[in-house]
């Protein structure tokens, strides 16, 4: 088998460094949203902020580089773009975000998110889902217009009960930030938008698709990490990959299933 250094076999020192490379972490820094859109539209997906039991790309360390603690000294330049990002760029409809990835702070460029998307596309797509009250709750109540993660909290009346469906809302990409609210004192609140009305979704589900993207981002992985990775058992996992495989677009190493 070739690896992805094109020498046999499939080493951590050479996934480390291919996936480097891969995920923007070497080469010219992130410096404007722009990029930040077309990197989330590269990589397809990335968390906000890296995470120790989470191995994919992040935008912090394609803005700020891989050594780099974030808020090791505060709000810093970096830190502030990254934060201001994580709400404009699907504002703009660059970039889906939410907790997704781990339960993470997480983007999803416009194509995987069509890709993953599990419902129609339209208002009442959590209906189509097995979703706590509290969950569809909220999601009625944005059916109309984005509105304040504040005044979400306000009308679920418990701030537990409301992040913990809020995250099984962005668990089910059902839900994502577009913009925020000023307040007049202390952090704008997060605007709080029905996914279908800020992206073209619904329909598309490519589960095909999502893996390819997976593969080629991971350069090298395992069932257990794409399952993890989007929720599925690990046999489907398995079985995209073998798919792959058939296909001639990655080989098997007896480890990892190696992208190409």
């Amino acid at each position: 088998m070739t690896g992805p250094m094109g020498i046999p076999g499939t080493s951590d020192a050479e996934l480390g460094q291919a996936r480097a490379t891969r995920w923007w972490v070497r080469g010219r820094r992130i410096g404007s949203i722009e990029r930040a859109a077309k990197f989330v539209d590269d990589v397809g997906f990335a968390l906000l902020f890296p995470a120790p039991h989470t191995v994919v790309p992040s935008l912090w360390e394609a803005v700020a580089g891989e050594d780099e603690e974030p808020f090791g000294s505060g709000m810093g330049t970096n830190e502030q773009r990254v934060w201001t990002w994580k709400d404009e760029l699907p504002r703009r409809g660059l970039a889906w975000y939410g907790a997704y990835l781990g339960s993470r702070g997480s983007f999803l460029s416009p194509e995987l998110l069509r890709a993953l998307y599990p419902a129609p596309g339209d208002p009442s797509d959590h209906l189509f889902l097995e979703l706590s009250p509290t969950a569809h709750e909220i999601a009625d109540a944005i059916a109309a217009e984005p509105l304040p993660s504040a005044t979400l909290r306000a009308l679920i009346g418990n701030k537990s009960r409301y992040q913990r469906a809020i995250t099984e809302l962005q668990r089910n990409l059902l839900v994502t930030t577009a913009g925020v609210h000023e307040t007049g004192s202390g952090w704008p609140a997060a605007l709080i938008a029905l996914t279908c009305h800020q992206f073209d979704v619904g329909g598309a589900t490519d589960h095909t698709l999502a893996t390819g993207r997976f593969l080629d981002t991971m350069v090298a992985t395992t069932p257990g990490e794409l399952a993890r990775a989007f929720r599925w058992p690990v046999a489907q996992a398995r079985a995209r990959l073998e798919e792959q495989v058939d296909a001639g677009r990655a080989t098997f190493d007896g480890v990892r299933y190696v992208a190409g």
